[in-house]
């Protein structure tokens, strides 16, 4: 028989065993929807990476801290989804030379296979990161 000391150990191991799954398990699910690209590659962009996840039911791209910001005029953000559709963005560098390092996509991009880094005054592309298949 069971005395009471015994059962309030084994009720605390069973909570701290709960607990510890709980978090594993919530942790796994905030990971299970971020996905990230390849490394940048292009004329003028071949550093770093985006990645991709969900915030309050919206898509966020986000590059990583080894990104290193071309040195043209007027680069943006631009996606092209699993069409081949490519969707012109927010500017790459906003006030004060700071870099626009996270963006909301809009609700009319479905999904997104590449992300490049469009110089909007020449109109060419800078360098492109693809992901391993189309995030949505």
């Amino acid at each position: 028989m069971l005395r009471f000391h015994h059962v309030s150990a084994l009720l605390r191991m069973f909570g701290v065993v709960v607990a510890a799954a709980l978090v594993a398990a919530g942790s796994g699910f905030a990971l299970s929807h971020e996905q990230m690209t390849g490394t940048f590659k292009g004329a003028k962009v071949n550093a770093g990476t985006v990645t991709h996840s969900m915030e309050g039911g919206q898509h966020r791209l986000t590059l990583s801290g080894d990104f290193v910001p071309p040195d043209t005029p007027d680069p943006h953000w631009q996606v092209v989804d699993s069409q081949g559709n490519t969707f012109l963005l927010q500017r790459l560098m906003i006030k004060q030379d700071k870099l626009n390092k996270s963006i909301v996509l809009p609700a009319d991009v479905k999904d997104v296979a590449k992300v490049q880094i469009w110089c909007a005054f020449a109109e060419t592309l800078l360098g492109e990161a693809s992901f391993s298949k189309p995030v949505s």
